[in-house]
């Protein structure tokens, strides 16, 4: 009782928000009357936004977590209900959800609080999730029940976990300032990691040999050995607000990370030098990165209700070809995203409760999927591309068929509409799509991706021969500012 205590003592401690924060619209939260003119002036001072985020992501006492769950970001008006009873488990069942959609799914309910993080894992036939209620559970999704629970549970809630790609070990890190990593197969504990500040972010790498995680206060990133959990470096004060996610290239050389402060930046793993940076990469918070399997594209999301695609070998936007913003898909703030296998599609979760499936090729949103009742925190897919997963805060995951999501009435009228058909790129294979009326021989060969690495060699070759080093980078630096 001491330490669930010392716990919440704690954790308010740090968020230092008081009862008078409520989420509201867009993930922008409601301050008292002098605090709202201060951020209509743009005064605020920095470490009070990171605070509030904090507090709006990382919620530890029951009695703010029962208040988030009658909030309707998207109802400003609406007066909030009194907070319901413990929500009773629903039989998992199939189902269409909108007559003209037919994409069947499956309710995965077992978690009773906000359920923060999700993944596929052993080949796409077991899931695993991560929740505000303290725990980290690996599902059967053929029949929806948990297979295991792992223990001993964290004292506080669970903001990320990670799984290797060998499906052998998990990770997930908590709100009690600890990192944890189990065996998948026996649920033993392998290892447990007490930091000094509060992990909100942790990633394996794909060989499985790293984990990546973010601290709040520092604002900095532990690179840790994955086996015996020594670290192998601390970057402090990598960025200048709150780290909101991180991640590592498919090499597991590079990690990605976004902030508050609405920077990108790639750090080298062996030599912890800070490889790109991207200042005001958008609006506003950066919520969320991932990286294309090349690992020569990065994804962002964000609070100003966009995504963007970069190259991450120059810091160039993608100011050209079939897509430059993601934008139109979501009505508030996007809170994920994560890419297909091959880049043939993205898909990202947002505070307006859906799940937007993206056309890459296009830039545009291919399709929606409606049915959470409050915000999609997280989102995953599948190696073949059958399935998408969504973790949300109304305490349930879901599980979507989008096997033949081609054949789907709106889809079929959106292609229509638009006029796209799909083709097959002659340079990666990566199936891609483009307007039927477009004559240009490049744009019927070559996907997105392609035409990016083409503009960014030719672009190099046109500087002279004899320009240093130092010139290049200026000139790479001017793109990026």
């Amino acid at each position: 009782m001491a330490s669930q205590k010392s716990s919440a003592s704690s954790s308010q401690k740090t968020t230092g928000v008081g009862e008078k924060f409520v989420p509201q619209h867009y993930g922008v939260w409601l301050l008292p009357s002098i605090l709202a003119r201060k951020w209509r002036s743009h005064t605020l001072p920095w470490h009070t936004v990171a605070r509030a985020y904090g507090y709006f992501k990382l919620p530890i006492m029951e009695r703010q977590l029962q208040l988030l769950k009658t909030l309707d970001p998207l109802d400003i008006g609406r007066a909030s209900p009194a907070p319901a009873g413990p929500a009773e488990l629903e039989k998992p069942s199939w189902g269409d959800q909108e007559l003209l959609s037919k994409v069947p799914f499956k309710i995965l309910k077992d978690h009773v609080q906000v359920v923060s993080s999700c993944h596929f894992c052993v080949d796409d036939t077991k899931i695993l999730s991560g929740s505000y209620d303290r725990t980290v559970k690996l599902w059967d999704p053929v029949d929806g029940r948990v297979i295991r629970d792992f223990e001993p549970h964290p004292r506080a809630p669970v903001l990320e976990c990670s799984i290797t790609a060998d499906s052998r070990r998990v990770v997930a890190a908590s709100y009690d300032k600890t990192v944890r990593a189990w065996d998948l197969e026996t649920g033993k504990l392998l290892w447990r990691i007490k930091y000094d500040n509060f992990i909100v972010s942790c990633k394996f790498s794909p060989d499985g040999k790293y984990m990546v995680s973010a601290s709040d206060v520092d604002c900095g990133l532990y690179i840790t050995d994955a086996v015996n959990a020594t670290t192998i470096a601390h970057v402090k004060n990598h960025h200048e607000r709150l780290i909101t996610s991180c991640c590592f290239d498919y090499d597991s050389r590079k990690v990605a990370s976004v902030s508050a402060d609405r920077t990108i930046k790639i750090l080298d793993v062996t030599s912890q030098a800070t490889l790109l940076t991207i200042r005001k990469a958008h609006n506003n918070l950066i919520s969320n990165c991932c990286f294309t399997f090349s690992g020569h594209f990065l994804c962002t999301s964000s609070w100003d209700k966009t995504l963007k695609i970069w190259n991450v070998h120059t810091g160039e936007f993608r100011s050209q070809g079939a897509c430059v913003t993601l934008m139109q898909g979501h009505e508030g703030s996007v809170s994920s995203c994560c890419f297909a296998r091959d880049a043939s599609f993205l898909v990202s979760g947002g505070y307006d409760k859906t799940v937007a499936i993206w056309d890459v090729g296009e830039g545009c949103r291919k399709f929606y999927l409606k049915g959470h009742n409050d915000w999609v925190m997280d989102v995953a897919i599948s190696n073949n591309k059958k399935w998408i997963l969504s973790a949300s805060k109304d305490q349930t995951m879901r599980l979507w068929n989008i096997e033949e999501i081609d054949q789907i009435p709106l889809v079929i009228n959106y292609k229509k509409a638009k006029g796209l058909k799909v083709t097959q790129c002659e340079g990666c294979d990566r199936p891609f799509s483009i307007f039927e009326s477009d004559s240009s021989l490049e744009i019927f060969t070559k996907c997105v991706f392609c035409r990016m690495d083409e503009r960014h060699l030719t672009e190099e070759a046109l500087l002279p021969p004899s320009s240093s080093s130092s010139e290049r980078e200026n000139s790479q630096a001017n793109k990026i500012e």
